[in-house]
């Protein structure tokens, strides 16, 4: 991991710094802590969005473990806030090997707390741009740290609706060489739950919040994200707004769903 000292950037608002203030993290500047009590004042909910996304990442990895895998490649790992995901995976499965990529300087900075592993598994990090799937594919730390001959989860927890381009085509590189069994886990922003285009609660408010500030973000309809797990077997219920998601004890009214406006789904390579 690189040791050349980082330029954070602290006078821009950044995704990765205003999630880390919305889940009540310090890892934030004024034009972060500015921009964030602007979109609470758009999209109120944003703070549980975000809180319950991170749920979503721990029930899933939660899930994924119980299906035996014990390899993970996390991509768009943002700021590390605890409970992150190899400390969810070894807590069941102390033998998990995690490989973290982002390429946020404010991550690398962070990344140490990334690296602390249960002494029977393993982490590493990569700094890389979640845009060139074939350089994460490459990178020296993911060939020493997974198997790729044995089951990998990939999890890409509210990334791609940063990621411009061919982000279907990302995923396709990024599973392609995967072993059968591999799983695909993801969660992802949409305005499917919007009551139109001045919906005064809608998400679309929040998202305008980040485009006046250079953050582009592409929310997707649920058969958009539903394209992300083509070829692949989704995992019952399929694409589902993340606080249901294998959550049948759990009772909500369906306006929650409009605070969260949040898709998540898992699908496995067969």
């Amino acid at each position: 991991m690189s040791e050349s000292p980082v330029d954070l950037r602290t006078d821009v608002a950044h995704s990765a710094r205003m999630y880390d203030y919305f889940l009540g993290g310090k890892d934030s500047y004024e034009a972060d802590r500015v921009a964030a009590e602007q979109a609470l004042q758009q999209f109120p909910s944003v703070r549980l969005t975000a809180r319950t996304n991170r749920d979503f990442m721990r029930h899933a990895t939660d899930y994924l473990v119980g299906q035996g895998i014990r390899q993970f490649l996390d991509i768009g790992t943002g700021i590390p806030t605890s409970p992150n995901l190899h400390e969810v995976a070894q807590a069941s499965a102390p033998e998990s090997r995690i490989v973290y990529v982002d390429n946020d300087p404010l991550v690398l900075a962070h990344a140490r707390a990334l690296l602390v592993s249960a002494p029977e598994g393993s982490t590493a990090y990569v700094q890389a741009d979640a845009g060139d799937p074939a350089s994460i594919l490459a990178a020296p730390e993911l060939a020493a740290t997974l198997d790729l001959s044995k089951p990998v989860a990939v999890s890409l927890m509210a990334l791609l609706h940063f990621v411009p381009g061919d982000v279907y085509d990302i995923v396709r590189t990024l599973m392609a060489p995967l072993a059968p069994g591999s799983y695909l886990a993801m969660s992802h922003v949409t305005t499917d739950f919007d009551d139109g285009d001045h919906d005064p609660d809608g998400m679309a408010r929040l998202l305008q919040v980040y485009a006046d500030r250079g953050i582009a973000v592409r929310p997707r309809t649920r058969a958009e994200v539903a394209r992300f797990f083509d070829g692949l077997e989704l995992v019952s219920p399929g694409v589902e707004v993340i606080h249901r998601w294998r959550n049948e004890g759990i009772d909500r009214p369906r306006s929650y769903d409009k605070q969260i406006s949040l898709y998540g789904a898992v699908g496995r390579k067969v």
